[in-house]
This record gives structure tokens, C-alpha cells and sequence, in this order.
């Protein structure tokens, strides 16, 4: 593994603890399964596809868990450099402006610097992934008629961090030799959210031409 991506996946610098899959579930042979795939080196498009027999619902899950783990990794190696004074708004360049809403504290969509609205996004989902009545984890216990709306609410909200990682650090990850895993990880995301139409096509407007270049 190169130093770059030692950097990447150093644990100290992970922005929140990995969720971690319970060996002998059905979430965790899933999630084996979808490694698996990804390390034969199968192409993205194929390898996001719902393998024969097994349940939309559970592949969606196991998906978002891995996605908030890697791009939560991503962030981290960034976020020294995403301060109060580099990056006072959370936004994907003068277009786009994303505001933090939640059923708490900020009840209006509120304007907040880019490291305060990636905590508070970061905690947020953390604690939807780990909430049962969302994300059930013993087998049989059925999903609820909230999940997709929820993790389409996950799923639209970790593509900012993509966008703001994109546009206003990509620098940073040049530097550090990673942006061949970067590209991976964003392609991962673009190709399974479009096969089970998890974002709105209008958010994943702000990357709309790289996107095109990058995922044909």
C-alpha cells in the first residue's frame, strides 16, 4: 500500500469510528460479498448490481454503512486543512450552498462553516445507521416504510462532501497521491446510487461535468 493511501486509511485520522458489520449476520456475508466482487476488479457498474436471491433493502444498507465509512475517511484526510477560515461556508464552489437542517437545533436550513456542517452531518448519520427501527440488523426484522426516503436523505448529503471535497481540496489529495482511490470511491457511489435511483438527478448537478468524463 502506497504512503498516500496509508494516509488515507490511518486510523487516527478517520473522522468517526468505522461501523463495523457482526460477523455471522446476514449484513456481514453481504458485505463480503460486495468486497469480494469489488476486489476481483469487476467493473463498478456491474459490481453495485443486486446479486441474484438476495433483498434490495439489505444491499442498500450494507451499501451506505460502507459508503459513510469511506467517505468518512476521505474527509479526514482533508480536514485539517477545511478550517472555520479556509472554508467559512459549506458550499461546491459560488453556485452551490448547502445548509445544515435537522430536527434539533437548526430547525431552518441554517448557513454554517464547512467543518461545522461535516460534524454535524457526520453525527447525524451515525446515529440513523445506528438506530434498529432504521437500519434493523437481526435477520427478519423487516425495514421500515421510512428507509428509503431516509437513506436517500443519507445518500444526497454524503454527495456534498464529495462536491466540497472536489471542488474546494482536490488539491490536497493530489498532494497526497490520492486521487486514483478518491475517483474510485466517487465512481462506487455515482454508479450505485443511479442504478437504484437514490439521489435526485438536480443534486448531482455541481459534479455534473466531471462526472461525465469520469463515469461513462
Amino acid at each position: 500500500m502506497s504512503h498516500a493511501l496509508k494516509q488515507v486509511f490511518n486510523k487516527d485520522k478517520t473522522f468517526r469510528p468505522k461501523r463495523k458489520f457482526e460477523p455471522g449476520t446476514q449484513r456481514f456475508e453481504l458485505h463480503k460479498k460486495a468486497q469480494a466482487s469489488l476486489n476481483a476488479g469487476l467493473d463498478l457498474k456491474v459490481a453495485v448490481q443486486l446479486p441474484a436471491g438476495e433483498e434490495q433493502n439489505d444491499w442498500v444498507a450494507v451499501h451506505v454503512v460502507d459508503f459513510f465509512n469511506r467517505i468518512n475517511l476521505i474527509y479526514g484526510t482533508i480536514s485539517d486543512y477545511c478550517t472555520e477560515q479556509s472554508c467559512p461556508v459549506m458550499s461546491g464552489g459560488p453556485k452551490y450552498e448547502y445548509r445544515w437542517q435537522d430536527e434539533h437545533k437548526y430547525r431552518k436550513p441554517t448557513a454554517l462553516s464547512a467543518p461545522q456542517y461535516m460534524n454535524l452531518l457526520m453525527d447525524w448519520i451515525e446515529v440513523q445507521i445506528n438506530n434498529e427501527d432504521i437500519f434493523p440488523t437481526n435477520v427478519g426484522t423487516p425495514f421500515p416504510k421510512n428507509f428509503l426516503p431516509v437513506v436517500k436523505k443519507i445518500l444526497s448529503r454524503l454527495f456534498r462532501v464529495f462536491v466540497h471535497v472536489y471542488i474546494h481540496h482536490f488539491d490536497r489529495i493530489t498532494q497526497m497521491g490520492s486521487e486514483a482511490h478518491v475517483n474510485t470511491c466517487y465512481k462506487h457511489f455515482y454508479y450505485f446510487v443511479k442504478e437504484f435511483n437514490l439521489i435526485d438527478t438536480k443534486e448531482l448537478e455541481p459534479l455534473k461535468e466531471m462526472t461525465s468524463r469520469m463515469c461513462h
